[in-house]
């Protein structure tokens, strides 16, 4: 297998890919029911399905009543299910509803099966016995049943509430498995199953439909999700199911700590299979992120040394190239316009307090902001506008200096004085060419004797001379200084440390990433929080070139771009999240990048995003920046990242305070990173130069 065939299979990406079956029932037929099973199981297997999820007693059907008491159909399930395990070689894992016998009792029950073997059968904990429900006339409770076996159609297998599935060679594909009720309780047994382990959490159901059910059953199915830090996936009875007195619409869905990665469609005609590829990898490291969750097992007398662990051989096949999975390009920002503009209010809103209850604690009398009118000033400002706004002040409060330097471009100066005017503050220049000159001069730089040199010294002699006159104007005028850098600048490293672009009274925007701040200035002028001609200037300044403007224009008029030198800020924010807040190894952040960006074609934008900016990254273009990120990531900008001012999270995706979210030596190199992505990519793309 070449590096890119390894790169590219799920299965090496910690990926599981499972199938919610929504069969065709047939009412009490049992063989034409165990056919409708078998066909879609095939059916999954041809797609590289590793486990398919059936309806509860969907190898009987459901809702037969007292038919469930007749020897002649359980003993026809019992040849069916014979049937089943015998053709499952070679097969996903398997599991099926069946109404079970055992020591004289029944039992609404799932059968584990995998490669002509049964694994388990695992029993219904809790019967519902209320409104339209009767399954206590039919069945026992399977509820504290633990150690005990079951022999069913010559194959021999452990029984009881205490079961978990583990593949064998398979790293994380970690199963658990009730049914309907059980999730409805205040304490679910895959609860239980969750602590002793399991990542995945498999409901069967044959829940009947009322109106607003399908919100209950989403709703539950996302808290467990999260609240386990799992996969939940539900697979519930739909067309063919007896309508006697209830009706089904075959609702099946996959969430992942919360989030729905797929769900079938309802009120079908026809049987469905729907497909999602479970992170089981990501789910392991949220665990062991989460010290909650070891704390709860502890609590619960570590449920593991409760359950039995049942192995079973991990046996990849099928069409692996779909990936049946959303990977969202902006992990900071709502494909959903619901979603988005919600989180866009939060996100303003955090801003806004954290900056009110600043400068309620400080002495002073003014805000005061360096305006260059890029993206990260301008949002600053408008968030201290807002601040203003809450405070009752004028917005005069607030001293905007613009500081013009050797490659100040006319454009972005005036887009800073157009905003300054328009929101009412109060703006000045100053021109810090001369001061510049002056300290390359003292320094006995070369441009000081004319030469065209624009190394790091020049560029930073003018960042930290615009810091250091905040500094001491804020002394002069009794105010603080609003930091104006972003979470993206921050993990790259791309600002001046110390006195300069790093450091502030108050770093406002440093929880915020540069794809996040630019949909939090869309969604200002979405929203109206400003006039009209705000609005017009903030989206000119939508409309320009990232850059730092510290070096001339080239010979063809070019001015310096920012992601020309570090990438992307697209790509950097997806690195990110992946890499911080998930904690991934590089090589599964690029595979998932490569999903997100390889076709710009394909996939949701979030809503308001430009036609002109909707590009496509192949994979050499991902590994490149990759490393890139890497390199100035771990090895680069920690001491920076170490003397962060105060400023506030704002997104649940992680900060980099060194007080919060990520705590790292600044002395660390990225070796070991970069390895793994030579390891699993070999020659694919080169590294950028450090």
């Amino acid at each position: 297998m070449t590096a890119a065939e390894r790169f590219m299979a799920i299965e090496n990406q910690g990926l599981v890919r499972l199938a919610c079956a929504t069969p065709l029932a047939s009412v009490a037929d049992v063989p034409a029911n165990a056919q409708a099973i078998l066909e879609q199981a095939r059916a999954a297997a041809a797609a590289g399905a590793d486990i398919i999820l059936f309806p509860e007693l969907c190898l009987s059907s459901y809702a037969i009543d007292d038919l469930h008491l007749q020897d002649a159909l359980l003993e026809r399930v019992e040849a069916e299910a014979g049937r089943l395990i015998e053709a499952s070689k070679g097969l996903p894992i398997m599991l099926v509803g069946a109404p079970v016998r055992r020591a004289g009792r029944l039992y609404n029950a799932a059968l584990v099966i995998a490669d002509g073997r049964l694994l388990g059968v695992v029993p219904k904990s809790y019967l519902p016995n209320y409104r339209e429900y009767y399954e206590k006339r039919w069945f026992a409770p399977g509820a504290g049943l633990t150690g005990l076996d079951i022999s069913l159609a010559g194959h021999r297998a452990p029984f009881g509430a205490d079961l978990i599935f583990a593949a064998d060679n398979r790293a994380d594909f970690i199963f658990h498995v009730e049914i309907c009720e059980d999730y409805w309780g205040p304490v679910p047994p895959s609860t239980l199953g969750a602590l002793a382990g399991a990542l995945i959490l498999c409901n069967l159901s044959a829940s009947n439909i009322t109106v607003g059910k399908a919100r209950d059953r989403d709703l539950l199915s996302a808290a467990q999700s999260v609240r386990c830090a799992a996969a939940y996936a539900y697979s519930s009875a739909g067309p063919g199911e007896s309508t006697t007195d209830m009706a089904w619409d075959g609702q099946a869905m996959v969430h992942e700590m919360g989030v729905v990665l797929a769900q079938s469609t309802r009120f079908g005609d026809d049987p469905e299979l729907t497909y999602a590829d479970i992170d089981v990898q990501r789910l392991r490291l949220e665990r062991m992120r989460n010290g909650t969750f070891n704390d709860t097992a502890a609590a619960m007398g570590h449920p593991e040394q409760r359950f039995r662990r049942i192995g079973f051989p991990y046996m990849p096949q099928g069409d692996r190239d779909k990936l049946y999975r959303p990977v969202r390009r902006f992990p900071f920002v709502p494909a959903d316009p619901l979603l988005l503009d919600a989180d866009c209010y939060e996100a303003f809103n955090i801003q806004v307090e954290g900056l009110v209850t600043r400068f309620r604690a400080t002495a002073g009398e003014h805000f005061v902001i360096g305006v260059s009118g890029g993206l990260d000033s301008t949002h600053a400002l408008i968030v201290a506008a807002k601040a203003c706004d809450r405070l009752g002040l004028p917005r005069s409060a607030i001293l905007g200096y613009t500081m013009p330097g050797f490659a100040t471009g006319e454009h972005t100066k005036s887009n800073a004085w157009a905003l300054m005017n328009a929101l009412g503050v109060k703006g000045e220049e100053i021109d810090i060419r001369p001061a510049a000159r002056q300290m390359l001069a003292d320094m006995d730089h070369p441009y000081a004797r004319g030469e065209p040199v624009y190394d790091v010294t020049f560029e930073n002699v003018q960042a930290g001379l615009r810091t250091d006159y905040l500094f001491r104007l804020a002394n002069r005028h009794g105010g603080f200084v609003v930091g104006t850098g972003d979470l993206s600048e921050l993990a790259l490293g791309w600002c001046t440390y110390g006195v300069g672009d790093q450091m502030s009274h108050y770093a406002v925007n440093s929880g915020v990433p540069k794809t996040l701040i630019q949909y939090l200035i869309r969604w200002c002028i979405a929203t109206d929080q400003f006039d009209p001609q705000t609005d017009a200037i903030l989206q000119a300044i939508l409309d320009t070139e990232i850059s730092p403007e510290l070096v001339p224009a080239d010979a063809s008029g070019a001015m310096q771009s920012t992601e020309s030198r570090v990438g992307p800020y697209a790509l950097n924010d997806f690195f990110l999240h992946h890499i911080t807040r998930a904690g991934l190894p590089p090589s599964k952040v690029a595979f998932l990048a490569w999903h997100a960006w390889r076709d710009p074609d394909a996939g949701a934008w979030p809503p308001g995003y430009p036609d002109s900016a909707k590009v496509g990254y192949d994979l050499p273009t991902i590994r490149r920046w990759l490393d890139n990120f890497l390199y100035r990531f771990f090895t680069i900008s920690q001491f920076k990242r170490s003397a962060l001012p105060n400023g506030p999270k704002v997104s649940s995706g992680g900060a980099l305070s060194p007080r919060g979210d990520w705590r790292a030596p600044s002395d660390s190199k990225a070796t070991v990173w970069l390895d793994e992505l030579d390891e699993a990519l070999g020659d694919i793309g080169r590294r950028a130069e450090g």
